[in-house]
């Protein structure tokens, strides 16, 4: 059986290993790995996005998404029980200086959207501004419904001059 929780007790097979040790290799920092290359292509090609990055961990990823869509003193709303709020050990705040604003998920673990707006910061310098709704998927192993994300995505308009038009989607 091939244990999927975390990234942390994935053991690879003998079949893994092997293909591990005779993958070609390079320096990935000059774009150089043909390996990583190819996966980041496949990726990008699969979502249908121009591109794609290869991440080796699932808190780094989750970090890179939140600090390219935030700024130092903004905030973002999140579930309570999220991954990035509860085990990455305060890094969206201690390296983007980026505030959690956390909410109780639905059993299926979206966030209900009435709730998310009722959370939304007003345009005033006395807050941080909300620019950012981040959803787990999957969270505790369920998927989030396709129509929800819809209309999740729907719910956070494109970035656009002024703060309630700043919000963005993270998933």
């Amino acid at each position: 059986m091939i244990d999927l929780r975390s990234d942390t007790v994935t053991r690879p097979g003998r079949a893994m290993l092997e293909a591990m040790m005779a993958a070609p290799v390079g320096d990935d920092v000059y774009g150089d790995d043909p390996t990583v290359n190819e996966l980041q292509r496949y990726a990008a090609d699969l979502a249908g996005k121009e591109a794609a990055l290869f991440l080796p961990t699932g808190t780094q990823a989750n970090l890179v998404g939140l600090l390219s869509h935030c700024q130092r003193g903004e905030e973002y709303i999140v579930g309570q029980g999220a991954h990035n709020y509860l085990y990455e050990a305060g890094g969206a705040a201690v390296l983007g200086s980026i505030q959690p604003q956390p909410i109780d998920a639905a059993a299926d673990g979206s966030l209900p959207l009435d709730k998310v707006a009722a959370k939304i910061k007003p345009d005033d310098i006395h807050f941080a501004p909300t620019r950012l709704l981040s959803l787990e998927n999957t969270h505790n192993g369920k998927v989030l419904p396709r129509d929800y994300l819809q209309e999740a995505w729907a719910f956070t308009p494109p970035a656009q001059s002024g703060a309630a038009r700043r919000r963005r989607a993270h998933l």
